[in-house]
């Protein structure tokens, strides 16, 4: 099994909503660490599990998207707490339809929101 991970930093702010956690629940900004980590089997005729130049345009133009941005006024967010564990989710789905390499058998998209909290999303294809 083959695996590739490419690493971003950027900083985006939100706010929880639906409970109360505190000072979570005030806007307020994370320095995010975004792991896009891809899998497969079988390389392909030039010896790449995937052209490195496309995932990182695509992860460049995705992390491009959130920076500096609130999380709570994006489309994808509507109607939803902007939790750590969402955000992985939407960020994995989105680049997993963006990246079109046929031997990526898997995703995953790890995110940290700080030195000691991450959550992690992944996708069969």
């Amino acid at each position: 099994m083959y695996k590739l991970a490419v690493q971003r930093n950027f900083v985006a702010q939100h706010f929880l909503i639906g409970g109360d956690w505190g000072s979570e629940n005030e806007w307020h900004s994370h320095h995010y660490r975004v792991e896009l980590r891809l899998e497969g089997r079988e390389l392909d005729r030039h010896g790449y599990l995937v052209d490195i130049i496309d995932v990182e345009k695509n992860l460049n133009e995705l992390v491009a998207h959130y920076r500096d941005k609130t999380l709570n006024d994006l489309p994808e967010f509507a109607g939803l707490n902007p939790s750590i564990e969402h955000f992985t989710r939407i960020f994995c789905t989105t680049m997993s339809d963006r990246i079109k390499a046929e031997n990526i058998h898997a995703m995953e998209v790890v995110i940290w929101e700080n030195e000691i909290a991450w959550a992690s999303y992944r996708v069969e294809r």
